[in-house]
């Protein structure tokens, strides 16, 4: 049983406090996380900020598109609860961050990763969401690091890995199994999934061999993890 997963915290740490946070993240700093995952969309004004949905009315209650307030309006409907993402690299401190870009077009993918490398977080900052999305990444920054989100058992295609270049597959905790594990290993890349929230699944993913495990009770992962490493060294 691998003991060197890569624990991400999903959107923060939401069972403690609202997804996609300053005090999220800060919390799953505090649990422990290597890695911290958040959403990213554009306000109209061309401002990254942290939302999972297309509309505010979920978590903020109010029925509107992200994509139609500026920067000053989300802060005054949010109660200035939706951090911009130069906030959010700040709050992670020396942790790694996974972009996650529901809802991507060439012009916000190229503010976010504008972003990131002013503020000087390219060495920490990874991406990942659908192919069309990783291609606009790739586009955007030939470097940058891309965990390819991938929803079937049928293996991407070798020109589709060529054009996107990922460094993780990043699979929905489901379709995973050993031998899947070992394919994707065997291509030389790492094996991501999400969103695993049991112990139970957790030891049989990291049974399975995968590098990256993403959850939203990222406390439960890393006793998880002091778990199996205890065990290993027993």
């Amino acid at each position: 049983m691998t003991t060197t997963v890569t624990a991400v915290a999903h959107r923060g740490d939401p069972y403690r406090a609202r997804e996609n946070t300053l005090p999220s993240i800060r919390s799953a700093v505090e649990q422990g996380a290597d890695a911290v995952e958040i959403d990213v969309r554009v306000t109209r004004d061309r401002v990254p900020v942290l939302l999972h949905d297309s509309t505010l009315e979920r978590l903020w209650g109010h029925d509107v598109r992200l994509d139609r307030l500026d920067r000053r309006e989300l802060l005054e409907r949010s109660g200035g609860g939706v951090p911009t993402l130069r906030e959010a690299l700040s709050a992670a401190g020396d942790r790694r961050i996974m972009l996650d870009l529901p809802g991507a077009t060439d012009a916000s993918v190229r503010e976010i990763v504008g972003v990131v490398r002013e503020c000087g977080a390219r060495e920490r900052v990874y991406y990942c969401a659908d192919t069309h999305a990783m291609l606009r990444v790739r586009a955007a920054d030939p470097s940058a690091e891309i965990a390819l989100t991938w929803t079937t058992l049928a293996p991407p295609r070798a020109v589709l890995l060529e054009a996107v270049r990922p460094r993780w597959l990043n699979y929905r905790f489901g379709l995973l199994s050993r031998e899947l594990t070992g394919r994707v290993h065997a291509d030389g890349l790492l094996v991501s999934a999400w969103t695993v929230d049991t112990r139970r699944t957790m030891r049989r993913l990291l049974a399975y061999g995968v590098d990256s495990i993403t959850t939203n009770r990222i406390d439960a992962l890393r006793a998880q993890l002091a778990n199996s490493r205890s065990r290993g060294a027993s």
